[in-house]
């Protein structure tokens, strides 16, 4: 048994750890992409016409966001996690994760309210995935002695490309029989996993990097720069005038411009702060860039296929 603050712990803490995480790591990814293939029902289901010039916001929003929140999120909540807790900040997103995801599934909206309702509680439920996504490595990388440590985090990255796939599938499925099963689908599993997560997991590291800045610097040009960028695409796809699209438009050419000069930024940033956000000399390995490329680009084609 190992222990940690005067407890003991069970020997197969471990094991208890990897699963927990790993099921919170599935369905975090699982629910990322489970409504792609589902978003017909969906937006069928509140009345509203998702290719209607005027509502395709809400169809890229419904699409985009819960990756963006994701993307923005994951670095700062695992910053708290060190700071107060990984544990209890993991505790805390399969919590929220959970809530939203009842919330959306009882959805009492129709039409556009109902689509603000749902993307509103979508970007809380990413919220709390990215709480659970964030820490889980941390929480692994705390039970695992470093022999083991490879084959639980490459457990858990199994299970997050499962999920990616499996809720394509999935979502198309549950979308035939009711569009509010697509969320209903991790009420079950979200309780039991809250409830498990409470009960069985425990804070094993001593560590704690209050010293250790946040890189408000590069969350905040990262954080504004691609929603800018994503809020600038939504609205050039949107009539304009007597024209079709509105990629001229003078607003949609600020939020574009000024998005990517953000982004720029951030890279410059990266380059020169102690903490980074993100380090970017990863790239030059050419197993971990080439990964990442594949992946964004299975992300766009999933979005591009679930808008057309």
């Amino acid at each position: 048994m190992s222990r940690t603050r005067g407890r003991e712990l069970p020997a197969n803490y471990h094991w208890v750890a990897l699963a927990n995480t790993t099921a919170a790591v599935f369905m975090s990814t699982l629910d990322g992409s489970i409504v792609l293939i589902a978003l017909p029902a969906i937006f069928a289901g509140i009345h509203l016409d998702p290719l209607d010039p005027s509502n395709i916001g809400f169809l890229l929003w419904m699409i985009m966001g819960y990756r963006l929140v994701q993307a923005v999120f994951v670095v700062p909540v695992g910053w708290l996690g060190d700071l107060f807790g990984r544990v209890k900040i993991y505790n805390a997103g399969f919590m929220v994760f959970t809530v939203s995801s009842l919330l959306l599934s009882f959805d009492p909206f129709d039409g556009r309210s109902a689509a603000i309702w749902l993307i509103a509680w979508r970007i809380v439920q990413a919220l709390g995935g990215s709480m659970l996504t964030a820490n889980s490595a941390a929480i692994l990388t705390d039970a695992f002695p470093p022999e083991r440590r490879g084959f639980a985090l490459g457990t858990n990255q199994v299970a997050a490309l499962a999920g990616q796939f499996i809720g394509l599938t999935l979502g198309g499925l549950l979308a035939v029989w009711d569009w509010r099963a697509v969320f209903w689908v991790n009420v079950p599993v979200g309780i039991f996993g809250t409830w498990w997560a409470y009960t069985r997991l425990h804070e094993t590291s001593t560590r704690r990097r209050t010293s250790a800045r946040l890189d408000w610097a590069g969350n905040l040009t990262f954080a504004v720069g691609l929603s800018a960028l994503l809020i600038g695409i939504t609205e050039a796809i949107q009539p304009h005038g007597d024209h079709s699209m509105s990629w001229t438009a003078p607003r949609v050419m600020v939020e574009l411009i000024g998005g990517l000069v953000l982004l720029v930024v951030f890279v410059l940033i990266e380059g020169r702060v102690k903490n980074p956000m993100f380090h970017l000399g990863l790239f030059r390995i050419r197993a971990f860039a080439a990964g990442n490329l594949a992946s964004l680009m299975a992300s766009i084609a999933r979005g591009a296929c679930s808008s057309c």
